[in-house]
């Protein structure tokens, strides 16, 4: 065999042999697409970048709605506990009342009322008749919704009405409550706007 042939002569079992080749270009295009876009969504959805959240929260005042309440802030989140479940279904989650059904209690002149004693015995005893709220004429019936509940829940229930969409009358007692309801035991339910006026603040 010749030197020409023997230099020709490739193996068969010969293997491939490397060559220097280039990433594509739209492969870090994509990666760092696909980096900052994770990098945004993890920013706006895990809430880690912000010292006063810790995951799976979203932002501080998700964190802050489930923090242990005392004090007064105490009372308004059991009030509005009670509310949801025993008055929003007439009165309507925001305070806005529904039309034929219950007057709006956002801005009402009978819950802004300076005394409680009214806002007390209106649950406490039910109200019928008609009733004038915001210059619109109700006409009501209203079971005492209030009377089964204790004086604590009650008057929770009320403060929290009462610091409620835009609403700024004082809160509500427990003692306050206690001592109305025993002034107005065996009382028949309130006569309208007539017998509202009636009770003395």
């Amino acid at each position: 065999m010749s030197d020409e042939n023997k230099s020709s002569f490739t193996p068969a079992n010969a293997g491939p042999t490397a060559t220097r080749s280039t990433v594509p270009m739209w492969i870090f295009s994509l990666t760092l697409i696909l980096l900052f876009a994770g990098a945004v969504w993890f920013d706006h959805a895990g809430g880690w970048f912000n010292a006063q959240v810790y995951a799976p929260y979203e932002n501080a005042e998700e964190l802050e709605a489930y923090q242990p309440k005392s004090g007064a802030a105490e009372h308004i989140a059991e009030g509005k506990k009670t509310y949801d479940t025993i008055c929003a279904a007439c009165h309507g989650p925001d305070g806005l009342g529904k039309p034929g059904q219950a007057p709006p209690l956002a801005g009402s002149e009978w819950v802004n009322a300076k005394g409680d004693k009214r806002v007390v015995e209106i649950p406490q005893l039910g109200l019928n008749g008609t009733l004038d709220v915001e210059g619109k004429t109700w006409n009501l019936q209203m079971a005492p919704m209030g009377a089964a509940l204790s004086d604590a829940a009650l008057a929770d229930v009320l403060s929290y009405i009462r610091s409620s969409w835009g609403n700024q009358a004082p809160p509500v007692t427990a003692d306050d409550v206690k001592s109305i309801r025993a002034a107005i035991v065996g009382h028949p339910a309130i006569s309208g706007e007539t017998g509202l006026n009636a009770i003395k603040e």
